[in-house]
């Protein structure tokens, strides 16, 4: 991070990914990363996402470690200062096999009895961090996405979903949800969310902290 000597480094920009710095599931645009690449001349920026690191890279490109100086993956379970591994965390680790197949085994009869208008493939997604659950499945096309954003709107099936998993298994294991998106929602231990991420700055002498 010497390579701005008039930069402000008690500042830090946070954005997130989907919606803000690329459209859902798109790619950045020239334009963002050089709005990114002039901010970093004057505070610290970072990178904070849900997805992996393989699908950040996607989106942002391949030098997303040079274009940002921090790169939090999975909302910081993956966490990168520049090039540098800060460390990992699962989401296996937290809830074990046996609690994982018990949740999974209910999840699957659920998603098999809703009757979704489409149904394409990747229902649950297994992350380090997370399970990203989708009734019509990630594998969907844009306009396929779309529809069923407006489906979801009227029908209420992920707020519907969701509110019956919580019962369940909230509070025995820990879980958060998050409805967020077009298609899916997350769910993750709590206190794993966005702010996961803010761990690894409690030593970097921070005055301020933005979010976007």
């Amino acid at each position: 991070m010497s390579n701005f000597p008039n930069r402000d480094n008690k500042t830090i920009a946070l954005f997130d990914v989907d919606g803000t710095l690329t459209p859902a599931r798109g790619e950045v645009s020239k334009e963002v990363l050089d709005a990114i690449a002039a901010l970093r001349e004057k505070i610290v920026v970072g990178t904070v996402g849900g997805s992996d690191l393989p699908k950040q890279k996607e989106q942002l490109g391949d030098s997303v470690h040079d274009n940002f100086d921090f790169v939090f993956a999975e909302n910081g379970l993956t966490a990168f200062k520049g090039t540098e591994s800060l460390g990992s965390n699962t989401f296996l680790q937290h809830m074990g096999e046996d609690n994982l197949r018990e949740f999974l085994n209910y999840t699957l009869k659920y998603l098999a009895n809703l009757d979704v208008p489409q149904k394409r493939g990747t229902f649950i997604e297994f992350r380090s961090g997370m399970l990203n659950i989708s009734p019509i499945g990630r594998n969907c096309s844009r306009p396929e996405r779309n529809d069923f954003e407006k489906w979801d709107k009227e029908s209420k099936c992920r707020e519907t979903m969701v509110a019956d998993l919580r019962e369940k298994f909230g509070e025995k294991f820990g879980l958060t949800f998050s409805i967020g998106g077009q298609i899916s929602f997350d769910l993750f231990p709590n206190g794993w969310d966005k702010t996961y991420c803010l761990r690894y700055l409690e030593n970097e002498d921070y005055d301020k902290i933005y979010f976007f």
